[in-house]
């Protein structure tokens, strides 16, 4: 059987470790050439290093073609840099799997600015910048007649799905993605590109910053065991949409949690109502709201919180 991704050339950014690192394997094992980006740096973005460079070696060892990149995603160089490389190296870029991230972890009250800019930086503008830098280099190819089939794969989470306390600025980045997605798969699909969003649930250094247990990096998994909690769990997800089998998907969010795959639905018209071509009055407003769409003035439910 011919591997599912053959010919084809792929980045993923924050590959270093954890989910981007089973991303980056599989990729690899269904027959795309890689870009292992990583920047080496600490959970909280501080610092930089060479740990794409273990990810490379063990592709390559495997057969794989891989290279590595040590850039910052949130850079504007450093960013489009990622993606020449791939262009450098094999003459295009075929997939773009946004993983890079970083938490900074407190109660909104205790939160620095800094913390909130510093997070947004790296999983709203580096997504944003190595999406564009991508758009470009397909947007070129199709003009000069080339029929393209370029994809995006987004990462989000439950926080930025549901909420999580102590993390308003990972939160609001995650969601952040979704409209990113959204919006790209609305402005690449004239050029036969997708963009979608995988929300992937693992054990990880980020996860572990949360007092959850220490993760197991996919590069250290000494056997195929099945674990709820394994990082692999979404990678063949993402291969499937990096794939050519995946064009007809686009815009869509896909959760992937233990042995669960499930397909997300955003904010859609649940319950409306009208008041006949007249301005509300906030009263009546209320009343209609607790009786006709909540449902809470009879049964006494308390909504959120």
């Amino acid at each position: 059987m011919a591997a599912l991704l053959e010919g084809r050339t792929a980045l993923v950014t924050g590959a270093g470790h954890g989910i981007g690192q089973a991303h980056v394997l599989e990729l690899a094992r269904q027959g795309a050439s890689v870009v292992v980006n990583d920047l080496g740096s600490s959970v909280s973005g501080e610092g930089s290093g060479r740990d794409a460079d273990r990810v490379v070696d063990a592709i390559t060892a495997a057969g794989g073609t891989a290279i590595a990149d040590y850039g910052d995603v949130g850079d504007e160089t450093g960013a489009e840099a990622m993606v020449a490389a791939a262009i450098d190296a094999w003459g295009r870029l075929d997939i773009l799997v946004n993983n890079a991230g970083i938490v900074r972890d407190r109660a909104i009250w205790n939160m620095e600015a800094d913390d909130f800019d510093a997070v947004m930086r790296v999983h709203v503008r580096g997504s944003w910048l190595t999406s564009r830098a991508a758009a470009r280099h397909w947007r070129q190819r199709a003009k000069s007649g080339e029929a393209v089939a370029g994809r995006i794969i987004n990462t989000t989470s439950g926080a930025g799905l549901q909420g999580n306390f102590g993390q308003s600025n990972y939160a609001t980045a995650k969601a952040a993605l979704t409209g990113l997605t959204m919006t790209l798969s609305v402005e690449l699909a004239g050029i036969g590109c997708t963009a979608n969003l995988i929300g992937p649930g693992a054990l990880t250094r980020l996860s572990a910053t949360t007092g959850l247990p220490d993760p197991v990096e996919p590069l250290d998994l000494a056997s195929d065991d099945w674990s709820q909690f394994d990082p692999r769990m979404s990678a063949p997800v993402v291969a499937w949409l990096a794939s050519q089998g995946s064009a007809g998907v686009s815009g869509q969010c896909f959760r992937v949690m233990g042995e669960h795959l499930h397909w997300m639905q955003g904010w859609r018209e649940h319950v409306t109502i009208s008041n006949g071509g007249r301005h509300w009055d906030a009263t009546t407003l209320g009343r209609a709201l607790e009786t006709d769409v909540f449902g809470t003035r009879a049964s006494g439910l308390r909504l959120g919180g």
